[in-house]
């Protein structure tokens, strides 16, 4: 292959959908990880292997990753974007849905750094993109577990770029602000969900995952000894 394997969570929708249809562009190889098969399998795209896998799984995330590079060759990037977000009243707030996301926005990220971490240290090249969020850089009303896992993301992150750095490994965190996908449908408290609502119409609307995607693509395109640590993308008229 002229470019290297790419491995990209969350690729049925939203941001990892449209980071498949990105560096799938610009010539890379990918395995599509997420629930939805179908969804992935509908964009066809070339050199794409898709499977089935929830992030929680660490021997179902291991394995794909160990069929996709026996197919393309080692994993030189991992957008590790799967993630789920059940914005609500803390106080109200069923526990499950914690569970949910501390489960997959942290155990989940967790999961495919095992995956890929100890090889791009062995071969001296690789690059980790991990999904933050602006929440997790400051925290918002009904953000509260959501919030937390997102500080996870960028504390892992920055400890993990401490220890890839010496073996020519980056590690990226990339932090949008309120973007137009599909993370509403997650959000069952109708409350939080009109303010949410209600201030994404403020600003005119979040930006689109395409920009998203693009800011990925670009830091990636950079030489190795070229690292932006940080990417916090958000609407112009987002001020908080």
């Amino acid at each position: 292959m002229a470019h290297p394997l790419t491995v990209i969570t969350g690729a049925s929708s939203g941001i990892g959908e449209a980071a498949a249809l990105a560096f799938s562009a610009a010539g890379h190889p990918l395995l599509m990880l997420a629930r939805r098969l179908e969804r992935m399998e509908a964009l066809d795209l070339p050199n794409a292997l898709c499977r089935a896998v929830d992030v929680r799984d660490r021997a179902a995330v291991a394995l794909a990753v160990a069929e996709a590079e026996a197919r393309f060759g080692p994993v030189d990037c991992v957008i590790n974007n799967a993630g789920v977000a059940h914005l609500a009243n803390v106080l109200e707030q069923d526990p499950l849905e914690w569970d949910d996301m501390i489960a997959v926005n942290a155990g989940g990220v967790m999961n495919v750094l095992h995956a890929v971490m100890k090889g791009m240290s062995q071969r001296r090249h690789g690059t980790i993109i991990n999904m933050s969020s602006i929440a997790g850089r400051k925290m918002y009303p009904d953000h509260t577990v959501y919030g937390g896992t997102k500080y996870f993301v960028h504390a892992v992150s920055e400890s993990i770029r401490g220890k890839l750095a010496p073996y020519d490994v980056r590690v990226i965190v990339i932090a949008p602000g309120i973007v137009e996908t599909e993370v509403l449908d997650h959000v069952t408290d109708p409350k939080t969900l009109r303010a949410y609502q209600e201030n994404k119409r403020k600003i005119g609307g979040g930006i689109s995952a395409d920009h998203v995607a693009a800011s990925m693509l670009f830091a990636y395109q950079l030489p190795q000894n070229v690292l932006i640590q940080e990417i916090c993308i958000t609407p112009t008229r987002q001020q908080y």
